[in-house]
C-alpha cells in the first residue's frame, strides 16, 4: 500500500488541510484544550505542548509502527483567516478498507467546516487510496456528528453497546459506513 498525497495541502474552498507535523503542537493545544470537545470523547485535552508535540512526532510517520496501516492526519485552517479550526484523521487498512474521524473546535461548530473536510478527505480516499469502505464510529449522543455523517452519505449499520465507560457514564456507539464501487477498466 502506497503513500499518496501523504505531503500535499488539500484545498477546498475555504479549508486548506495541511499535513499533521509536530510544529502544529504549539498552534493547536490551546484550542485543543476545550472540554467541550471531549463531551463524546473516551479522551482528555493534551496534558502539555510537548506531549502533544510527541503525539504528532508519532503521527507524522504516516505509516503504523508495523507498517500495515496508513495514518493520514491534517490540520484544517480557514484560507481566509488562517486560523486553525479542527484536525482530520483517516487510517488506510491493506483490505481496502479506511476509517474516518474527525474533531472540530468549538468556535467553528455548525459552520460546515467539518462537512467541507470531510469530503476533501473521502474524495481523497476513493480516488488515490482505492478504497470501497470508509468506516466511521460515533457516540449515539453526538448529535451533530450523527447528522453530518448522515449527510455525507453514511449507512448506520450496527449500535456497539457498552462501546466505553469514560466521564462516569456507559457510551454506545453506532457504527456507519459508506461504500464506493470503483468501475473496472
Amino acid at each position: 500500500m502506497d503513500l499518496v498525497q501523504s505531503e500535499a495541502v488539500l484545498e477546498t474552498s475555504r479549508l486548506w488541510l495541511e499535513p499533521l507535523y509536530p510544529s502544529h503542537a504549539l498552534a493547536l493545544y490551546e484550542p485543543l484544550q476545550s472540554p467541550a470537545i471531549y463531551e463524546f470523547l473516551p479522551e482528555n485535552p493534551p496534558t502539555s505542548s510537548e506531549a502533544l508535540t510527541t503525539r504528532y512526532q508519532r503521527l507524522s510517520s504516516r505509516r503504523s509502527p508495523d507498517g500495515q496501516e496508513i495514518w493520514l492526519n491534517w490540520a484544517m485552517r480557514q484560507r481566509r483567516e488562517t486560523v486553525y479550526v479542527g484536525l482530520l484523521q483517516a487510517s488506510v487498512y491493506p483490505d481496502e478498507t479506511a476509517y474516518l474521524a474527525y474533531m472540530l473546535f468549538p468556535p467553528f461548530w455548525r459552520q460546515g467546516y467539518a462537512r467541507e473536510g470531510c469530503q476533501r478527505v473521502l474524495d481523497l480516499l476513493f480516488k488515490d487510496y482505492q478504497v470501497h469502505l470508509i468506516v466511521a464510529e460515533i457516540d449515539t449522543r453526538n448529535a451533530a456528528s450523527i447528522t453530518l455523517i448522515e449527510s455525507l452519505g453514511f449507512q448506520r449499520v450496527a449500535t456497539k453497546l457498552n462501546a466505553d465507560v469514560f466521564k462516569g457514564s456507559t457510551s454506545h456507539e453506532y457504527r456507519y459506513e459508506l461504500l464506493f464501487f470503483h468501475e473496472s477498466v
